[in-house]
This record gives C-alpha cells, structure tokens and sequence, in this order.
C-alpha cells in the first residue's frame, strides 16, 4: 500500500511539475515585457514567421514563458494553403520550431 501511495504522489508531483513548466501569457504582460524591450515587438516576430514561409498568413499567436524563455508561438498557412507551427525565440526572433500542423 505504501508503494501504491508512493507512486500516486511521484505521479502528482511530475504533472504539477509539468503544468508549471509553461505559462501562457496574457495580452496585457506581453505588452508589458515588448515595451520593456524584454522581447521583440509583435510586428518583427510576425514578420520572421513569414519570412520562413514567404506569402503566408498568420492565424493565430500565443505568447508562453517556458523553462524562463519567452516563447512566441505562430501558427499560419503558407501560399499553397498547408498550415504551419511555428515556435520563436520572443527576445530574438530565432526560430526554434517549424513544423507542418497535421
């Protein structure tokens, strides 16, 4: 029983420890840290999606702090219509994740 226990806890604990692992951040602390100069502005990370799919149009945005990185997530569709996953770097644009959405 101790063991059974044991290992419920250990299960609690690591998705505890997963949730807090990333946090969506709202519209109002993103303004915050862009005008802080903590990341880019929307404008530039929006453009170096594009750029990595030239004529595509961003559906949607979400800003994360993940790990302590500031993670900017885009999701568009390219100019052959096939919907994308993007994942930046929101300090320096860099593009950490780019992957076709299934």
């Amino acid at each position: 029983m101790k063991k059974l226990t044991a290992l419920f806890a250990a299960a609690a604990l690591a998705t505890t420890a997963g949730l807090a692992q990333a946090r969506d951040l709202g519209p109002d602390e993103a303004l915050k840290l862009r005008d802080a100069g903590t990341i880019q502005s929307f404008e530039k990370l929006n453009a170096a999606a594009i750029a990595k799919h030239p004529g595509g149009t961003i559906n949607e945005t979400e800003l994360e702090e993940e790990y302590g990185r500031h993670i900017y997530q885009v999701e568009l569709r390219d100019a052959q219509g096939v919907q994308w996953d993007l994942e930046l770097d929101a300090t320096n644009g860099q593009i950490l994740k780019d992957h076709q959405d299934d």
